[in-house]
């Protein structure tokens, strides 16, 4: 069974190796064990009695991760998360009690999907600003060429290959800027105990609400985030925008028919204007190449 790619037709024709690690088994399992080690820190320096030792037992299986025992248990009592838990316990026996202490399935299942998200857009982000680049050399080397261009998927005006192709370029500026929002926005579930209230750890704390506090602002730095959220994850929506598939259609409808005679004179008669169309298309460019050149690689 392969446990470091997602398993789907979509993730084993289409997915980069990258994204299909992003959700694989692998990564996911991992991050359980991350969030879980980040939830003992946090809870020892905040005076629990939880031991460097355990700590230390906890951090050695952080990687190597004993499936057939918790998938063995899960096939028991038909729960993931308490069975991950019971896995990792066999390879920490010393830290068994304290995984997981005071917590509920939520603090590592939607931790974890939140890391994948946050994840996923950087790759996301950092493949469109290459798509950006390419596709800014192309519509430069082809401002000059007449090109008939269509609309409703029938022939219009006339244009040319760069203009219309700054368009596409257009579009996908908007959808990294909105990645980029995304990004902004995306926060940490943090601590949560059951039915996401933090009744649990004020317990452990012994009533010490700034405890509590104090703990969730540590978890959530020990795994890399500075903002939390009192939401989970699956209250979430990402909107989606179709800028490839526009790309894609405009591009093969515009190469679907041969001009017919009355096209080919036109674009002869109008080439000067098509070319000075062209010249007034390129007065986006300084914009565009500013904000590529801007794009962290």
């Amino acid at each position: 069974m392969k446990r470091d790619s997602a398993s789907n037709p979509l993730a084993e024709r289409y997915a980069s190796k990258e994204m299909a690690y992003l959700f694989s088994s692998d990564f996911k399992f991992r991050t359980w064990r991350r969030l879980w080690i980040a939830l003992a820190e946090a809870e020892k320096e905040l005076g629990l009695p939880i031991t460097d030792k355990q700590i230390a037992e906890l951090k050695a299986h952080a990687q190597d991760i004993n499936y057939e025992d918790a998938e063995r248990r899960e096939g028991e009592i038909r729960h993931d998360v308490m069975s991950h838990i019971y896995a990792y316990g066999l390879q920490a026996p010393s830290a068994k009690a304290i995984i997981h202490l005071g917590a509920t399935s939520a603090y590592v299942t939607d931790n974890t999907e939140i890391v994948q998200m946050a994840e996923a857009l950087a790759i996301v982000k950092q493949r469109i600003a290459g798509v950006m680049a390419k596709l800014r050399d192309f519509a430069w080397q082809w401002r000059a060429t007449p090109q008939l261009a269509f609309t409703h998927f029938q022939p219009a005006q006339l244009t040319t290959v760069g203009k219309r192709a700054t368009l596409w370029l257009h579009d996908l500026l908007l959808d990294y800027r909105e990645i980029e929002f995304r990004q902004s926005q995306l926060a940490l579930l943090g601590v949560k105990g059951a039915t996401g209230t933090q009744a649990s750890f004020l317990s452990l704390f012994e009533g010490d609400e700034s405890k509590v506090n104090r703990l969730e602002q540590l978890v959530a730095e020990k795994v890399g985030w500075t903002r939390r959220s009192c939401r989970c994850s699956r209250d979430l929506r990402n909107r989606r925008r179709s800028s490839p598939m526009t790309c894609a259609c405009c591009s093969t409808c515009m190469r679907s028919k041969s001009p017919s005679k009355k096209s080919r004179s036109a674009l002869r008669r109008w080439r000067t204007n098509v070319i000075r169309c062209a010249r007034n298309a390129s007065m986006v460019w300084p914009d565009i190449s500013s904000s590529t050149r801007s794009i962290p690689r």
